[in-house]
């Protein structure tokens, strides 16, 4: 359980990736609910994943930090609207960064 004496975290940055070029309707998340605003699928949907990943081919480790920070805002925003109810922490990690770069496992 939270503890309420705990400070309430601001509100993060507002997603604005990824960029489409000639899309009418972008694929960034629709907040609070997180789905895409151009395909109502969960974000980030097949085709924002595929934008996500060519925008940032030369920088997997801020697509990884980007991502990491967009399931923090969106745990806090979906346990808010459903405090009893709401996704599984292992389900949010899946579909916001599991699906991202591959680490490489350190030499042994």
């Amino acid at each position: 359980m939270i503890s309420t004496r705990l400070p309430t975290p601001g509100r993060g940055p507002h997603p604005e990736r990824p960029y489409a070029v000639g899309a009418t309707v972008p694929h960034t998340p629709l907040r609070p609910i997180w789905c895409c605003r151009a395909c109502g699928q969960p974000w980030p949907c097949a085709t924002a994943r595929l934008l996500l990943r060519a925008e940032y081919e030369s920088n997997p480790i801020g697509l990884s930090i980007y991502l990491a920070g967009l399931m923090y805002e969106a745990m806090r925003d979906l346990y808010h609207l459903n405090p009893h109810d709401g996704p599984e922490p292992a389900a949010l990690f899946d579909r916001f960064v599991a699906w991202g770069p591959r680490r490489s496992h350190p030499a042994r």
